[in-house]
């Protein structure tokens, strides 16, 4: 699948998109052997790109890994502030990977991790309404009635929310804990979710992305996906996609 050669470069973590840019202005990038201009598409699995003649890409095994991330790290695999990036955690990792998707700095759990452009683009993409299950820590004791109003969608800044399957779990003190599934992306929006009812989230761990769950790693490990796991989100993701079509 083609893309820009800044955000591959970009997320192959060469340089920021913005640096790629620059880079790409300076003549330093050719796509098979001729010279890139900014806006230039190419597909990473068959072209050959290259920055100041060394080679970024080179056809490889598809990769598709699970990554516990921890609270404190970016979901990229550069950060301008300097702060650990999920590359940090690459170090036994053979081939470049990158993240499907962000999970918040300040949040934990699940991190889809892969070299796979189309299987990311079909996770990702906004019509597939892929399923999130989150369990977050809430401040002060939620009602039924509050429950309620995450189920039907809440009002943000960027509009209602879809409908959300939402568990309350527990009261922990004077605080909560509940399980929810959203079927959007926007940045943010379980805590948005949570703060629109008036209990901020204290904590924040992803625990399963269409069915696959994180139970059984530990914060900062990675793992291959198993073929079963790998299968179940492809399944997910046609199914979703045959079922618009028919609509």
């Amino acid at each position: 699948m083609e893309e820009r050669i800044q955000k591959i470069m970009a997320r192959m973590g060469v340089a920021s998109r913005r640096a790629a840019e620059e880079i790409i202005a300076e003549g330093r990038v050719t796509v098979n052997g001729e010279t890139a201009s900014i806006g230039m598409k190419a597909d990473p699995s068959k072209c050959h790109i290259k920055v100041d003649g060394k080679l970024i890409f080179r056809p490889e095994p598809k990769v598709h890994l699970m990554f516990n991330k921890p609270v404190g790290v970016v979901s990229t695999l550069a950060d301008p502030e300097g702060r650990p990036t999920v590359k940090d955690y690459l170090k036994g990792v053979k081939f470049r990977v990158f993240p499907v998707g962000r999970l918040d700095y300040d949040s934990e759990g699940l991190l889809l991790l892969t070299n796979d452009g189309e299987f990311s683009n079909e996770l990702l993409h906004p019509s597939r309404k892929i399923p999130k299950t989150y369990v977050v820590k809430v401040k002060g004791i939620m009602p039924e009635e509050k429950v309620g109003k995450l189920r039907q969608g809440v009002r943000l800044e960027d509009g209602r929310t879809q409908p959300a399957r939402v568990r309350f779990i527990r009261e922990a003190e004077a605080n909560s804990w509940i399980e929810i599934t959203i079927t959007e992306g926007r940045k943010r929006q379980v805590r948005r979710m949570v703060e629109a009812v008036g209990h901020p989230a204290l904590k924040l761990r992803r625990i399963s992305v269409s069915g696959v769950k994180l139970a059984g790693l530990k914060i900062g490990e990675i793992r291959p996906l198993t073929e079963k796991e790998l299968q179940t989100l492809k399944q997910e993701t046609a199914a979703r996609a045959g079922n618009i079509q028919r609509d």
